[in-house]
């Protein structure tokens, strides 16, 4: 009961509706998709800019898709006590004169959902960043821009292990710079929300059987020595799930030129708001993104 109560809370796909428009910000932009590797295919936002820059985001999962987090839907499990609005960091993006792809990882917003449905915390969505990634690398109009990556929490998971693919990033020469926030993986996040034993080894044996992974083993962690590109870590010290000596540690592993932003956001009233007001923080705090995408792009 418990295994499969909290595995849905976590992995479950479509909790994320799309529920925002870069049209709301005076943002031109066209509708776009694309399949990954596996056949799934990723919808998502191509908002044009200069053509030798494009910024690629990837937002975080389960409760997120490409426009950032609503509370539509979501019952009593809120998250945030108002809606987290990605495309305020895709306006100051534009403003600067950088393309922007915004898309869904699979499971969210409105692209597919994966088979079997259920979100692995980055093992697939490596699969989409990728995808993306390529997108733009082949598209005729991009086919020569630098390319940066804004990768939020599980995009930035996805990422991190999409550099560790056969076939993944690091083929893609095009890419110039990545912006990290936020690192977490399953295992240290299951263990930061002081589940009980019973209750991991309940969720673990539900997804091993869901997806065929155990994703109390599967990290990103270990492709963190595959990132070739310079690299700006963004934590909030006050993260009610944050684990310094893991964040450290992935610091600590980056073999490319890199640096190391802590913020201190104020307190929230749970664990949860104070890991998401990061998220919140990165639409209106455009002064280091900028400078980073700005000096390799």
């Amino acid at each position: 009961m418990f295994g499969n109560l909290v595995s849905n809370m976590l992995f479950k796909p479509g909790q994320a509706p799309l529920f925002d428009s870069p049209s709301n910000y005076g943002l031109a932009y066209e509708d776009v998709e694309f399949k990954a590797s596996d056949g799934i295919t990723l919808r998502g936002w191509l908002i044009p800019g200069d053509t030798d820059k494009v910024i690629i985001q990837s937002h975080f999962g389960t409760m997120c898709c490409r426009a950032g987090y609503t509370n539509e839907g979501k019952g009593w499990l809120k998250g945030y006590d108002e809606d987290i609005h990605f495309l305020n960091q895709a306006k100051y993006l534009h403003e600067a004169g950088f393309t922007v792809l915004m898309y869904d990882f699979r499971g969210h917003g409105e692209s597919d959902t994966n088979s079997p449905p259920w979100i692995t915390w980055g093992t697939h969505e490596a699969k989409d960043v990728v995808a993306a990634v390529d997108f733009i690398a082949t598209h005729p109009e991009y086919k020569d821009a630098s390319i940066g990556l804004f990768s939020i929490c599980m995009g930035q998971g996805a990422s991190t292990e999409a550099f560790g693919l056969e076939n993944g990033l690091r083929t893609y020469p095009q890419i110039k710079a990545m912006v990290s926030e936020q690192p977490l993986d399953y295992p240290t996040f299951a263990k930061a929300m002081g589940l009980p034993s019973f209750v991991r080894g309940s969720v673990r044996k539900v997804m091993q059987k869901r997806t065929g992974l155990d994703l109390e083993a599967a990290s990103w962690f270990p492709h963190t020595k595959d990132i070739s590109v310079p690299t700006l870590v963004i934590q909030n010290r006050n993260d009610g799930y944050l684990d310094e000596a893991f964040v450290e540690s992935f610091f600590d592993k980056l073999n490319v030129e890199k640096e190391m932003a802590w913020i201190e956001i104020p307190k929230k009233k749970n664990a949860n708001q104070n890991r998401m007001a990061a998220y919140e923080w990165i639409g209106k705090n455009p002064d280091q993104i900028l400078i980073w995408f700005g000096k390799y792009l």
